[in-house]
């Protein structure tokens, strides 16, 4: 209770010791007229029978004729003032494709920043464009297609404007990794889809074509009217403009706030494709007593895309192969809840934000790597599946199946899930989900089982609230206890404000078994945060951009009233003109009750008791632009019984869009009563792009827990859509010279042919 009141006393400080800042705060009148306005921009798209070359030159005729798209709107730094930098943007289609012309003019183009040139690497920090279709013009979901001046494809799938169920702020617009945990967020950056784009520097800035498909696209019957709108980053300036304004604390996600783009008249198209695949392999478990050689291995499979309706598409998989999967990044586990590792198997990331339903990264109804993949992280074989996803009667349905293989005396399963879900108006949804799984073949038995069933819903009140929530239901045979979960969430959001509350109630015998859930026990729990956006003359005086002052407070409690976890988190983030950002000096309290004795280390047992631990948290980084960058992040003050002094510093250096390295040490000193130890965990990668469709890369990990090297080498020479020639080695080295634990060879090929073209 004193921790709620602490809680309520610096909000309400937050909240009105800087009333005065905001009512300073330097909003021009045209940038409040321009996010207030009400009418929607309009765009409009030329019909061709000439299609253009993909060169990154508008030079045909046809560019020439289409009417350009500009007036672009800056929301950074100066929300609502015109873009610095003049941006053209044309549409054409055809039959069968879409084509965007982009002119980004620059006075002085030897100023672009390009940090990455690797297929789907993060757009943030350098000069880029990007653009969005909302093709139901349903205002929440939608395909994204970017690029930077040298010409990397960048795409994602956004559902429900990018927010995920908590509300939180969207994740992995152009970072290249949102998205990637549980069971998939509102923004999956993994989904690969088959386009073109080519780019130009020239002497007024830079250029870039795109060519998208009609079949990498999903719509509705003709006269098609589409939600659009178009965002450029030009970095030296940390500028962000858009086309249609958004307010600065959203993304490009935001279909609330898009455009129309109106003149399309495209027919259904039609879509088959198959993609083959041949792999092989050589393995050695060093381990083993009885494995003396290399075990030679060679296999096929193949995919193939159907398009059932303009609206629907129907993904196969036989014999299906995970050979490019890049290893997991190891992870130090001080805590007595579950990690969560993030899915990276190309077939399953494909409109997985259809399927993610719960709080992600702590419930997650449906979470695909519980498939084909066992609980110690070993691979399992899978035969083949089905995915049925798209839009009928203008529900979101989605139905996947899949069976994997019977591994020694573990029997085979089938995995089944199906989900339907109706968009409505203002940001609001209801849905539905079922996930199976079923033990088949001699070795099942007849009570090998586990079924989820869960309902869920958004519900949107005007433009800065949000209520969202859902139920579920396990069925796990020989369960006696409750099976149910159920969570809710308010929350507030507009530019000067956020704020939100949460509530869960998870039942001990609640069992999502092809699901996740970072705590496996019983409990209820509740949070609330309060942020403020401070923007003031006084702070961009002395380089500040922006100040985010804000708190947190969470806690878990057992359904006896035992509180397991409480945390406190008082904060404010400064972010610097220069790129610079610092978490000031933070103050957290963190509070455990342990039930029963907990082995934090091997050989450190933590006694039964309740704990509460003060420590100091401050997490910096600078710009991210520049050759080398670096961040810090430490903990320092109490932990559990004892005290901690936990750092992780970072480098990263970039040579322009071909090389990337970066350095992370991960060490945890930590000094109870019932013993002291130290962990260490280091991460290295480097890769190199000889083109935007070939690069090499490797990952080294050594984690001194498992006195272990860990070494990923991956040659990448991509086609398109994630197929291509990929050639891995995988190596784990004991330390001390102990030699080999195990080694791995792959060289895998898929290839995609176009049925129908």
């Amino acid at each position: 209770m004193r921790i709620i009141v602490i809680l309520a006393l610096v909000s309400a400080f937050a909240v009105l010791g800087c009333s005065t800042a905001y009512a300073q705060q330097p909003v021009s009148a045209q940038g409040t007229a321009a996010v207030a306005a009400a009418a929607v921009r309009r765009a409009g798209a030329s019909r061709t029978g000439e299609a253009p070359t993909i060169d990154g030159v508008l030079d045909e005729r046809v560019w020439q004729e289409a009417t350009p798209i500009d007036d672009f709107v800056q929301v950074e730094p100066t929300e609502g003032q015109p873009a610095t930098e003049k941006t053209e943007v044309r549409l054409l289609y055809t039959s069968t494709a879409i084509y965007v012309g982009v002119t980004c003019f620059d006075s002085d183009p030897s100023k672009i920043v390009t940090t990455d040139s690797r297929r789907d690497s993060g757009l943030n920090g350098q000069d880029s464009f990007q653009m969005i279709f909302d093709t139901y013009h349903d205002r929440q979901n939608g395909f994204i297609f970017g690029t930077n001046a040298v010409g990397i494809q960048y795409d994602a799938q956004v559902r429900n404007e990018g927010e995920t169920l908590r509300g939180g702020p969207p994740g992995g617009l152009g970072g290249g990794g949102g998205g990637a945990g549980g069971a998939g967020a509102g923004v999956n950056v993994n989904w690969d889809g088959s386009w073109d784009v080519k780019t130009r520097v020239t002497e007024t800035g830079w250029t870039a074509e795109f060519a998208i498909p009609l079949r990498t696209l999903r719509y509705g019957p003709p006269p098609q009217v589409w939600g659009v709108n178009f965002s450029r980053a030009i970095e030296r300036n940390r500028e962000f403009v858009y086309w249609s304004p958004v307010s600065r604390i959203y993304t490009l996600t935001r279909l609330s706030s898009a455009g129309e783009l109106r003149g399309l008249d495209v027919p259904a198209p039609r879509d088959f494709k198959l993609m083959p695949y041949a792999v092989s392999s050589a393995n050695r478990n060093f381990a083993s007593a009885t494995e003396t050689d290399y075990d030679g291995d060679a296999d096929w499979g193949i995919d193939g895309k159907i398009g059932v309706t303009s609206s629907t598409t129907l993904d196969l998989t036989y014999h299906t192969d995970f050979a490019q999967v890049e290893v997991d990044e190891q992870q130090v586990n001080l805590t007595r809840f579950n990690l969560l590792f993030p899915e990276k198997r190309p077939f399953f990331l494909e409109n997985r934000g259809l399927f993610a339903v719960g709080r992600p990264g702590e419930i997650d109804l449906f979470f695909s790597r519980r498939i084909g993949i066992s609980a110690a992280g070993t691979l399992l074989p899978i035969q083949g599946g089905a995915r049925l996803t798209g839009k009928a009667g203008g529900v979101n349905v989605g139905l996947l199946n899949m069976q994997t293989e019977r591994v020694g005396e573990a029997p085979a399963n089938n995995f089944t899930a199906a989900r339907v879900n109706k968009d409505l108006r203002n940001r609001s949804s209801l849905g539905a989900i079922f996930v199976n799984r079923e033990g088949t073949g001699t070795l099942a038995g007849d009570n090998n089982y586990n079924r989820t069933f869960g309902l869920d819903g958004r519900y949107g009140i005007g433009e800065a609230i949000t209520v969202s929530g859902f139920a579920a239901r396990t069925k796990t045979p020989g369960a006696t206890g409750r099976q149910h979960a159920y969570s809710s969430g308010f929350e507030f959001r507009n530019r000067l404000y956020e704020s939100n509350v949460s509530y869960a109630e998870v039942g001990e015998d609640f069992n999502p078994e092809v699901g996740f859930l970072e705590r496996t026990d019983g409990y209820r729990q509740t949070g609330a945060t309060v942020r403020r956006h401070v923007r003031t003359e006084t702070l961009a005086r002395l380089g500040i951009r922006e100040w985010e002052p804000h708190a947190t407070y969470e806690s878990y409690w057992g359904f006896d009233g035992f509180q397991e976890t409480a945390s406190l988190h008082v904060d404010g983030r400064l972010d610097f003109e220069n790129g610079y950002s610092i978490t000031s000096t933070a103050l957290n309290v963190q509070y455990e009750g342990l039930r029963k004795p907990f082995e934090v280390y091997p050989g450190v047992v933590v006694p039964a008791g309740s704990y509460r631990s003060p420590y100091f948290m401050s997490n910096s980084s600078t710009d991210r632009r520049r050759w080398i960058s670096g961040s810090l992040n430490c903990n320092i003050g109490g932990f559990l019984s004892g005290h901690q002094t936990s750092c992780a510093p970072s480098v990263t250096i970039r040579q322009g869009g071909k090389l990337t390295s970066s350095f992370r040490w991960t060490r945890n000193d930590i000094d109870l009563p019932q013993g002291a130890f130290v962990t260490n965990l280091a991460t290295a990668r480097l890769t190199y792009n000889f083109s935007t469709l070939i690069n090499a890369s490797t990952l080294i990990q050594y984690n001194d827990r498992t006195r272990r090297w860990s070494t990923n080498l991956r040659l990448n020479w991509l086609r398109t859509a994630a197929t291509g020639l990929y050639i891995v080695y995988n190596d784990t080295e004991a330390f001390s010279g102990l030699g080999p634990v195990s080694r791995a060879f792959i060289i895998k090929y898929s290839h995609m042919l176009d049925v129908l073209d």
